[in-house]
């Protein structure tokens, strides 16, 4: 075969399709990341479907794959409710983000630190930039954006996975640390440490911070239990 013909023959591959269960529950974790569905909230299957213009097989699909993730519980004869993030599932969520970021970062050390290093440090850069504004919400969204890039640069599509359901319980919480630092430049400079560490291909001092990081957070979260 020429190579003009091998070339025009795999132009034709197959055409990859999202399905719609997959579609509505992405679109249900986003409104439940970005507090648009609050936790302990009901979820109406009728309405949402009406919402969505959707019907009901495949919502149900959607919402039984959140379910699964955990971001939804159902319970027989009242319904699907959005979970509440208690002390406990803090606790618990926390031990899961450990564990997926501790090994992203490994990834990271054995792959490309130095780009990992760089782009860590963009999303620094703008939680300072937010900080020094007086922007709390902003902060918060570039804690989540630095421990996205984290995983991202892993390169593994298991770890974005899982780490795609933490983020979301992370987000309907992480808020609620913005009221816990006397200054938000204490939470730049933990986020400034991970980011050099790794530039500096340092694992272990990496993997130290990590852990304490994640440990600090928790405290955070549930001192008030």
């Amino acid at each position: 075969m020429s190579d003009s013909r091998a070339s025009r023959k795999r132009a034709i591959e197959p055409v990859v399709q999202v399905s719609t269960p997959s579609i509505i529950a992405s679109k249900v974790r986003q409104a439940i990341a970005h507090g648009e569905f609050v936790p302990g909230q009901q979820i109406s299957e009728a309405a949402l479907a009406s919402r969505l213009g959707v019907s009901r097989g495949p919502l149900r699909e959607g919402m039984q794959r959140l379910t699964q993730e955990g971001l939804l519980i159902s319970i027989r004869n009242r319904g699907l409710f959005v979970i509440e993030m208690t002390p406990e599932n803090v606790r618990d969520m926390y031990v899961a983000r450990e564990a997926v970021e501790r090994a992203a970062a490994a990834c990271v050390h054995r792959r490309n630190h130095t780009a990992a290093g760089a782009a860590l440090g963009v999303a620094v850069d703008s939680m300072a930039g937010a900080a020094a504004a007086g922007d709390d919400v902003a902060v918060s969204e570039h804690d989540v954006e630095f421990h996205e890039v984290l995983v991202a640069h892993a390169e593994s599509p298991r770890l974005a996975r899982f780490h795609e359901t933490l983020l979301t319980e992370t987000r309907m919480c992480v808020h609620a640390l913005e009221d816990t630092y006397d200054s938000p430049g204490t939470r730049v400079a933990e986020h400034r440490a991970i980011a050099d560490a790794i530039a500096a291909n340092d694992p272990d001092l990496t993997d130290r911070l990590l852990i304490m990081h994640m440990a600090d957070a928790v405290e955070r979260l549930t001192r008030r239990d």
